[in-house]
């Protein structure tokens, strides 16, 4: 393993102090280990709080989400690992101004059962909390089946669409709806070249040979729809939208955003490859590429890859995507 840290157990909570060193503007720590990220500037009064949660290895999501049109606030785990149950409770807290608080998240076990948890004793407190499960991923279950999909990059797209109306001032049920508009809205697929290291256990997360590729495979190393030889970015790109269109309401004349993420080694320049691939299909469709991302927006440590996500888009949707946004990561 070789990896630029101190110490494995000290990686995440290192990670943590450098980033809100980096950023003091805009983000802080709080909670008892300190592992809740949340806006700086504090709790906009009368504002839906929205916050996150999630193990970390995968910036920006979760924590780098948090500022201004986006999260108000994440609770944060070890590599690959959700958040701990108080943790959850901390950040919604520090996200409640006084208007309810959603909680959007992924579709993993441990992040379900704590903000589950979370949201039980809060609202027996006498909290107004919702939630939302991001369940993005085609590869991992079957349509019929959706309920039991993992959450990938299509967070990116639940988180902004979601802070924007909440920033618009609207009220928690009307967040929580437009969230729930975007994350069911979106679909996404990865393929993985390489595996990653988590420091803990300091080894590969799975094998791959040098000359094969996963197509499908999940951001924690999850199995993918098959492995095999290596394909070129077009041919990749042509099976990516082969398994995502179908389930897709997009017609000629449709606006869809566009999501062409690493999954953290691989560089730019092979993502516009596949994105130029992707442009070319929807075009030959009809179909308008609107506000395209191009680059590292969720990742899996160092893995080799990438993932695609598509968000059929309505005038809603559309405007709420355009809507100013600050973080560290993702400026609109």
């Amino acid at each position: 393993m070789k990896k630029i840290l101190n110490s494995p157990q000290a990686y995440v909570d290192e990670m943590l102090e450098g980033l809100v060193a980096a950023h003091p503007e805009a983000l802080r720590r709080l909670g008892d280990g300190g592992r809740v990220i949340a806006r700086a500037g504090g709790v906009q009064a009368g504002k839906v709080g929205i916050v996150t949660g999630g193990g970390s290895g995968h910036l920006p999501v979760f924590l780098g989400y948090v500022g201004q049109g986006l999260l108000d606030a994440c609770a944060v785990g070890n590599v690959f690992a959700g958040p701990r149950m108080d943790d959850c409770q901390a950040a919604v807290r520090a996200a409640d101004g006084g208007a309810g608080v959603l909680q959007l998240y992924g579709n993993y076990g441990g992040d379900r059962m704590n903000f589950d948890m979370a949201q039980e004793f809060l609202q027996m407190e006498g909290l107004a909390v919702a939630s939302v499960r991001v369940a993005d991923d085609v590869a991992s279950a079957p349509a019929a089946d959706r309920g039991k999909r993992r959450g990938v990059a299509g967070m990116v797209y639940a988180f902004k669409i979601a802070g924007a109306r909440a920033a618009e001032g609207a009220s928690l049920q009307e967040v929580t709806a437009a969230a729930r508009k975007a994350a069911d809205g979106c679909r996404s697929i990865g393929v993985a070249l390489t595996p990653c290291v988590v420091p803990e256990s300091g080894k590969a997360s799975f094998a791959i040979a040098d000359d094969e590729i996963e197509f499908g495979m999940g951001i924690h190393g999850e199995p993918g729809i098959w492995r095999g030889a290596m394909k070129t970015a077009d041919a990749l790109a042509d099976e990516m939208l082969q398994h995502l269109l179908p389930e897709l309401p997009l017609e000629r004349g449709g606006r869809v955003a566009v999501l062409v993420n690493s999954l953290g080694a691989t560089p730019h320049e092979e993502l516009y490859i596949l994105y130029r691939r992707v442009a070319q299909v929807l075009a030959g469709r009809g179909i308008t590429p609107v506000m395209p991302l191009v680059g590292r927006y969720a990742t899996s440590m160092e893995m080799a890859g990438a993932s695609l996500t598509l968000l059929p888009l309505d005038a809603e949707l559309e405007r709420l995507l355009k809507a100013p946004a600050d973080c560290p990561f993702w400026r609109v």
